[in-house]
């Protein structure tokens, strides 16, 4: 790679994020951290919230995804298993896994998501 070609840093604020409702999830929040729009050459991360009493229905997606919880507790199922995970915790979801979310606590509940930048297709399960 030449220098031409290099990413170039980037540094973003927390309260410069703009989060957004997720379509398939009420209680559901994104907001795109850093992604290629920034330059960012293989990884997109993001953070997401899951509001207390949130569901976000069993889906899959095309891509892998690492998730780290950064507060709460909260329900995450993957396959036929379901997981308490709370702060702290890590993910690995594999590209075409069954997962979902339930926050079935009185607090809000928070997550890095970091996916290979592309297209990730999000097929919900019926």
């Amino acid at each position: 790679m030449s220098e031409s070609d290099a990413a170039t840093p980037v540094i973003r604020r927390g309260e410069d994020v703009e989060y957004e409702a997720v379509d398939a999830a009420d209680g559901l929040e994104k907001g795109v951290l850093v992604d290629e729009s920034d330059g960012a050459p293989n990884f997109a991360m993001r953070r997401f919230t899951l509001a207390p009493g949130s569901e976000v229905p069993e889906h899959t997606n095309a891509v892998e995804h690492e998730q780290y919880v950064l507060e709460g507790e909260y329900v995450v199922g993957i396959d036929d298993e379901e997981y308490e995970v709370s702060a702290g915790d890590s993910l690995l979801i594999p590209a075409g896994t069954v997962h979902w979310y339930r926050n079935e606590s009185d607090e809000p509940g928070a997550f890095i998501c970091v996916v290979p930048n592309g297209d990730d297709t999000i097929e919900l399960v019926e």
